[in-house]
């Protein structure tokens, strides 16, 4: 997989954006961040995680 395709999971973001699992999970449901759902597991793309923090920098840089 490149990197464009890869695919985290909920740990990997919450290490990531070092918040904990309930708000990991919060963005997932509201859809702020965007996953894949494959069987019972959800995986986010990284390239949703990318554009995530970028809409939450530009959000307060306004």
């Amino acid at each position: 997989m490149t990197a464009s395709t890869e695919l985290l999971t909920v740990p990997q973001v919450m290490e990531r954006l070092q918040l904990g699992r309930t708000t990991v999970y919060d963005l997932l449901r509201t859809r702020q961040l965007p996953s894949l759902t494959l069987g019972r597991a959800r995986r986010i793309p990284t390239h949703a995680l990318t554009d995530f923090i970028h809409t939450r920098l530009e959000q307060d840089a306004a």
